[in-house]
């Protein structure tokens, strides 16, 4: 998709180039295409999960609205951020920023059966957090030597582990639907598969715009396909305002040893990811290293749009990562693209019909979709564990971390007599494992010994 007639190739590498205008809205829309569904889906989930419910009966309805709302408002609020700064804070460069798939797993604990009382708890857990991951800005340089791709690759994998279930438990019909008649009914099912099919069509056999917004294209097949299956209740749309502005303190604050203690290690994570994807974005559009300041402020940006979302009751934000492969494909790294595309997102935000039109998706819908992005999260975490040099000692840090923290998350009642804080952590099994890949990857020596990982490689030898 690189056009030459943008401009030149120097200028096409400039973060401070702006392209014609004809050409930077396409461009600034086509990276809110990429990640839009990635941004409103974790909404959609920790709502469903606290019982707002997806139906227009549903007392809490309105708050699931908001949410969405506030997705779209702060992941723009973010990204202008990362693209104008705001003294140190901001890379000055292409960086889109949205919600984060990463702290599913510690919310969903959280409010999961509480309904809206939940929510201030995990507001201040986010603005916490926020705060927190701020502070990493300062030092985040020094501390990579303790993520190695062996440690990020697992955390990754143990992420989109994490969140499988979930999209299995949407295409079958949603949460509330388990063990009715109707849970995993062929209906269901049909509508899912629609748009896992239609998406990987559109991913591998065509190219460009239709390609990157895949995702978005299939979730339209198969809310087509629902609407037909009359799946589908557009009567929240008529009644939703046309104008609503962010409400500080919407959900209120209330701080909990959990909540904070979550929020600040997976904003550990994050800040790692930003990392990662700073210095994909430079290395992919302009073919050099992130410098210090753009690393440090990135982080920086990270942090403070995740405290300032916590305030008006929004989800945690961090860079997103496929925006970060679309700057190497489309070979233009203007941020004042990526601007043009936080506006966008920013006026969305505002319009609460927009956020009512999202709503209407049917679950098995979302379903199908959020197979394939949190597919792809297991996926990516792979990738980055190809990187490993796979010695005895790297097997051993891996088996054990993996097996701990997917074996708690998969059986939590082993957990059962902890006190209820460190349930919720230890049952994420994301930092149970992130904590012991960390740890044994500093302590342990270089090599062990070929006795000590014996037992370990007899068995698969």
């Amino acid at each position: 998709m690189t056009d030459t007639s943008i401009g030149s190739p120097a200028e096409l590498r400039d973060p401070n180039y702006t392209p014609p205008l004809a050409q930077a809205i396409p461009l600034g829309i086509q990276h809110v295409l990429a990640m839009f569904v990635s941004n409103v889906t974790p909404a959609i989930i920790v709502a469903g999960a606290a019982g707002f419910g997806f139906g227009s009966n549903s007392p809490d309805f309105p708050q699931m609205l908001y949410m969405i709302q506030m997705s779209m408002f702060f992941a723009g609020i973010a990204t202008l951020f990362q693209t104008i700064g705001l003294g140190p804070v901001g890379a000055r460069l292409p960086i889109v920023q949205g919600t984060s798939f990463a702290f599913i797993p510690i919310m969903i604990p959280l409010v999961a059966g509480k309904g809206v009382e939940a929510m201030s708890v995990l507001m201040g857990g986010i603005l916490v957090g926020g705060l927190f991951h701020f502070c990493l800005g300062f030092f985040i340089g020094k501390i990579r030597f303790a993520l190695p791709p062996l440690v990020t690759g697992l955390v990754v994998t143990m992420i989109g582990l994490a969140l499988v279930k979930v999209g299995i438990q949407y295409a079958a019909g949603g949460v509330p639907a388990i063990g009715t008649e109707e849970y995993g009914s062929l209906q269901n099912w049909t509508v899912a598969m629609v748009v896992v099919v239609v998406t990987l069509a559109l991913k591998f056999f065509t190219r460009g715009m239709i390609a990157v917004s895949a995702v978005l294209l299939g979730l339209i097949a198969g809310y087509i396909v629902a609407m037909l299956f009359g799946m589908v209740n557009f009567g929240n749309v008529g009644r939703a305002a046309t104008l609503a502005l962010p409400n500080p303190m919407h959900f209120g604050l209330e701080f909990s040893a959990a909540a904070i203690i979550g929020f600040c290690a997976m904003g550990f994570v994050s800040a790692v990811e930003t990392v990662g994807d700073t210095s994909g974005i430079t290395k992919g559009g302009a073919g050099r290293e992130a410098t210090d300041k753009e690393i440090s402020g990135a982080t920086f940006a990270d942090g403070l749009g995740t405290a300032i979302a916590g305030l008006f009751g929004a989800l945690p934000n961090t860079s997103f990562s496929q925006n970060v492969g679309l700057i190497a494909m489309t070979g233009v790294m203007s941020r004042h693209v990526v601007t043009i595309g936080a506006i966008f997102l920013i006026v969305c935000g505002l319009i609460p019909k927009v956020g009512a039109i999202i709503s209407t998706v049917p679950i098995e819908v979302l379903g199908g979709g959020v197979i394939v992005m949190f597919g792809m999260v297991v996926a990516s975490g792979i990738s980055i564990l190809s990187d490993v040099a796979w010695s005895r000692r790297n097997m051993v840090i891996f088996a054990i971390a993996l097996s701990l923290g997917l074996g708690l998350q998969l059986e939590p009642g082993a957990l059962q007599h902890m006190p209820g804080t460190m349930k919720i952590l230890l049952t994420s099994g994301i930092l149970p494992a992130a904590l012991i890949a960390i740890i044994l990857n500093l302590v342990l020596p270089a090599e062990l010994s070929a006795e000590s990982t014996e037992e370990v490689s007899g068995g698969m030898s």
